[in-house]
């Protein structure tokens, strides 16, 4: 009897190690492996984003940035334009330069981009090592989605923010290409995880890596200087509104964080002055010479800009001035419908207290870059909202954390874990390589009736032009290309600048940006007047953003 009893407690013991939900199992495999985990998902989007280096073709900002850096790394000078800052710039240009690029000294930054682009007749390879200095900027902004999650949520919520993070396509679009977003985002989110250890442990330590994380995040783009003190003040009231802490309890917390704030700025001052080359001279703003005397005129030009605003296209409308719901809807039709599923119930079923960072820091540094946009002017790409990123991939993971939660005791959570991981998934790899022009199907088929430009047509698609008009055996082609580039040298047919009031007969490409936003040369004059592509059917679509049209020759 005692031998028997003793079997059937084994059996039972053995029954229940067997029946230990497949969930915890899961769970405990990612907690027990997250840094692994995070860095297998960054490996996947690196060669992701990597194997669209030789697809796409340089897009319109890109020459410039290239002709920037190119001028400081070879010249030693940062005179082309002063809107951006040079580290992003300088990163882009250094690939290039080290294969034997030198700047070559023209006026213009777009043509000088074009040159170092061109130089020793080695297109593709100068482009592929401009473009591979942005994985560095990529590489920092994932693994600082992996600590902002680990501090928030712990390591599993960590690597599914780094989920989140690498399956999204706007993430890998701007990773892959020689510009200024993904600095700036990986910059921001740097600085900002720095702040919150400064606050939680002053010392000597945090200082130092608030300042070089402040001070790298101000050389990649001049909109930190909105962001990072928005984000500031909207994490203070809402630490101030929770707290209800008096002047008296305050004042002390402050005193004790003061010395090392300056000397956390003092080395932020000093990282900025060496992105300028430690240059010293008079500024428009200030009557005596002064460190980094570049930077003032960057600023106040990012400030006319903004007053003046920019032209572009949305909903159908062209406009310098803006429209307040651009980036909310950009949100809304440019993030896989998965993530934003995981991001509302991340807002909804926010995570109680469990030791970690509040939840409270990253909703309020998301929720502050959107409403210091929203009034913004310069309405020419969600890339703008970029630094955004990192923070609704930690809010999306606290979603999928809490269904993995409930998957435990519900089918129906499991099932609707699996069904949103795997769309997420599916829905992003099934965009390669044109990860620039993804929109969900909550745009519908024709995206260019939402917006254009860098959200989708950013003259990424001009090099599989020149493919299939050869493949088609296209003898000529009207084309008016809305970014700055020389077919001829790109496998075009011989090419004239698209006509206005009709197709020429053969063949006609048209960007949809040199459509919509440019109006075929338009752009603000004439509204009301109709043009050709308006009501000409084109037989395809090249890429995601060229339309292609045959109009027969008369006899």
């Amino acid at each position: 009897m005692a031998k028997a009893g003793k079997k059937k407690r084994a059996r039972v013991v053995e029954t229940a190690v067997v029946k230990e939900p497949v969930v915890h199992q899961i769970d405990g495999f990612i907690k027990r492996h997250a840094t692994w985990l995070a860095l297998a998902l960054i490996l996947l989007g690196t060669i992701r984003i990597a194997a669209t280096y030789t697809v796409s073709y340089h897009t319109a900002d890109e020459p410039a940035h290239i002709g920037c850096g190119m001028q400081w790394l070879s010249q030693g000078i940062y005179s082309y334009e002063p809107q951006h800052p040079p580290l992003t710039r300088v990163v882009a240009a250094l690939g290039p330069f080290l294969a034997g690029a030198r700047s070559t000294g023209k006026r213009d930054m777009y043509a000088e981009g074009i040159a170092v682009l061109g130089d020793g007749d080695r297109y593709e390879q100068n482009l592929t090592l401009a473009r591979c200095g942005n994985l560095l900027f990529f590489w920092l902004a994932c693994w600082m989605v992996f600590l902002w999650g680990s501090r928030t949520l712990g390591p599993a919520g960590a690597v599914f923010g780094v989920l989140i993070f690498t399956m999204t396509p706007t993430v890998l679009a701007h990773a892959g290409l020689a510009t200024t977003d993904m600095g700036i985002t990986a910059g921001f989110a740097a600085a900002t995880y720095c702040s919150v250890r400064m606050a939680e442990q002053p010392g000597p330590k945090t200082a130092w890596w608030l300042g070089l994380t402040g001070g790298l995040m101000v050389l990649t783009k001049f909109s930190a200087l909105v962001f990072y003190p928005a984000a500031v003040v909207a994490a203070l009231v809402v630490w101030l509104f929770q707290h209800r802490t008096s002047t008296s309890h305050l004042l002390p917390l402050v005193r004790a964080r003061l010395p090392w704030l300056g000397t956390a700025t003092f080395l932020g001052l000093l990282v900025i002055w060496a992105g300028y080359r430690f240059s010293f001279g008079k500024t428009i703003w200030i009557p005596f010479p002064v460190p980094f005397p570049e930077l003032f005129p960057g600023i106040r030009e990012v400030i006319r800009h903004n007053s003046h605003g920019h032209i572009a296209y949305f909903l159908g409308e062209v406009s310098e001035s803006g429209w307040w719901i651009f980036f909310p809807t950009l949100l809304a039709v440019k993030l896989p419908i998965a993530a934003l599923a995981l991001i509302g119930v991340g807002l909804w079923r926010r995570p109680g207290v469990s030791g970690g960072w509040p939840f409270w820091i990253v909703t309020s540094t998301a929720a502050a870059i959107l409403l210091v946009v929203i009034p913004a002017r310069i309405n020419i790409g969600l890339r703008h909202i970029l630094p955004m990123f990192p923070f609704l991939a930690v809010i999306g993971a606290v979603g999928l954390l809490w269904l993995a939660e409930q998957a435990s005791q519900s089918q129906a959570a499991l099932g609707t874990v699996a069904v949103l991981t795997l769309w997420l998934c599916i829905s992003s790899l099934t965009a390669h390589p044109d990860y620039l022009a993804y929109f969900n199907a909550f745009a519908g088929s024709e995206p260019e009736r939402i917006v254009v430009e860098s959200d989708l047509d950013w003259g990424q698609d001009i090099k599989r032009l020149g493919q299939r008009l050869r493949e088609l055996h296209a003898t000529s082609v009207g084309f008016s290309p809305a970014i700055m580039l020389d077919p001829s040298q790109h496998g075009f047919p011989p090419w004239r600048w698209s006509a206005v009031d009709a197709p020429y007969p053969g063949w006609n490409a048209v960007q949809v940006t040199a459509w919509k936003e440019q109006r075929m040369g338009f752009r603000l004059q004439q509204p009301d007047v109709r043009l050709w592509p308006d009501y000409t059917k084109p037989v395809e679509r090249v890429g995601k953003s060229i339309l292609l049209y045959y109009i027969p020759p008369q006899r």
